[in-house]
């Protein structure tokens, strides 16, 4: 594993999921959905704590800690099982105007690699940061809660509901 993807347990570290090609899958609520209900089982069943998080349409950003255990692994995991849960839903939902499209273009992007399948979902970096300071930590969570207002979704960080800056977000964070 290289290096700079390592973590440890117990630290606290700022994780980027990207989708692969920037594509704007989470755009749509279940896709959305499909991650909460996948990170509350991290939370339940992993041992991971989630500080901060949001959900943009193409990205989401974490504040997190696993405690006794690898952080690095589980992650994958997680994108493995989500990826999976999210391209099953894309093939089977043909309500969803973008279908082929998604499909076609994650199906694209696998050939540019022989370790991918049928498709490429998410993209292989992670860039954990570790947050050693209560500063950084400061900065990193307000990053994140500001990141749907500066892509001009809404005009309050609380206003977005896949954040933990809402009070009505489907996911409930550790307090810090």
């Amino acid at each position: 594993m290289s290096e700079y993807r390592k973590t440890t347990p117990d630290d606290l570290y700022f994780i980027t999921l990207t989708v692969v090609g920037w594509v704007d899958v989470f755009s749509r609520k279940e896709y959305k959905d499909i991650l909460v209900e996948n990170l509350r089982h991290c939370q339940q069943k992993e041992g991971l704590e989630i500080f901060a998080y949001v959900i943009m349409t193409n990205h989401l950003h974490l504040v997190v800690r696993r405690q006794d255990g690898n952080l690095t692994e589980l992650l994958g995991r997680f994108k493995s099982y989500t990826a999976k849960k999210i391209l099953d839903s894309l093939e089977n939902n043909l309500q969803e105007s973008r279908r082929e499209w998604l499909l076609y273009l994650f199906s694209y992007l696998a050939k540019a690699n022989k370790q991918y399948g049928k498709y490429h979902f998410w993209s292989y970096k992670n860039h954990p940061v570790l947050l050693h300071t209560n500063a950084i930590i400061d900065q990193k969570v307000d990053y994140i809660h500001q990141n749907p207002v500066r892509a001009g979704l809404v005009t309050e960080p609380e206003h977005y509901v896949y954040s933990s800056a809402c009070t009505d977000s489907p996911l409930k964070v550790s307090e810090l």
